[in-house]
């Protein structure tokens, strides 16, 4: 059985402040470290519930965050970017299903650090006139392979959008909101207890989960942080302006819509001072 682990960081039980998920300080190499171990935690239960085969996509920002040295050393490492599925590379392998761990609520929701994809260009991502945050962006990418997800984990504003997408899945909730950069959190230890638990489990049950399919075309409405950024955007020719902060356009498929949002991602830093 082979199973894709897809790793962010805001979602890891310790991290809080953006510094904390910013490569040039000293929180950033502690809380790469604690990325890593939850990783390990999930590989640890993935190996007990049957898997053979264990790819760890590294999902955070410059895709490089991963401590190769600490890494589990039954784990196949994707990282570095560009990349075409992003944070579900390696779906298209031929996996059995696919787990989220450290993931983080979407854009404009209550969550810690939450956003979706760049929090300095997109307030809003919308496929289908589903609003999504990269949970379920990436979740329909796996789907589109007919992969379904199995497990996540990050804070409770993420469990609580990840039960309506992936209902089969089991979701461990490692902090608990109170603001966007404050909360209570498990210790490291009884995270990598609950993570390693939850894989184990998410394994047993995998007969049950379903993968979540959007049915092509694909609609993508993008709310944009700046009418700055909709002018921007708008000299990619597949997008329209819908309003002064608002664009969108079609796509064939969620692979297509997520490669055309990560290229817009790029182009925002342009306006980046």
């Amino acid at each position: 059985m082979k199973i894709l682990i897809s790793v962010d960081i805001e979602g890891v039980a310790g991290v809080f402040h953006p510094e904390q998920t910013r490569a040039g300080n000293p929180e950033y190499e502690r809380a790469r470290r604690l990325m890593t171990l939850e990783a390990n935690a999930v590989i640890d239960g993935a190996l007990a519930g049957g898997a053979t085969e264990v790819l760890v996509n590294d999902s955070h920002g410059s895709f490089r965050n991963l401590l190769p040295d600490l890494l589990h050393p039954s784990a196949i490492a994707i990282q570095g970017k560009p990349r075409l599925a992003g944070m579900m590379s390696g779906v298209e392998t031929g996996v059995d299903a696919v787990m989220m761990v450290g993931y983080h609520g979407r854009s404009q929701s209550s969550g810690i650090l939450a956003h979706t994809i760049n929090s300095f260009a997109f307030a809003r991502v919308w496929l289908n006139e589903i609003e999504l945050g990269e949970a379920g962006i990436y979740g329909a990418v796996a789907g589109e392979f007919g992969v379904p997800v199995i497990f996540g984990s990050g804070d409770n504003v993420f469990v609580d959008e990840a039960k309506v997408l992936f209902p089969q899945a089991t979701l461990v909730s490692v902090k608990t909101a109170q603001g966007s950069t404050s909360g209570h959190s498990v210790s490291p230890q009884r995270a990598a207890l609950l993570l390693t638990e939850g894989a184990n489990a998410a394994l047993k049950n995998i007969e049950d989960a379903q993968a979540f399919v959007l049915q092509p075309t694909i609609t993508c409405r993008l709310q944009t942080q700046s009418s700055a950024l909709a002018d921007l955007f708008c000299q990619l020719p597949i997008l329209e302006r819908i309003d002064g902060v608002s664009v969108g356009f079609s796509a064939p498929s969620v692979q297509y819509a997520v490669r055309v949002l990560n290229s817009l991602s790029a182009m925002s830093f342009m306006l980046r001072n």
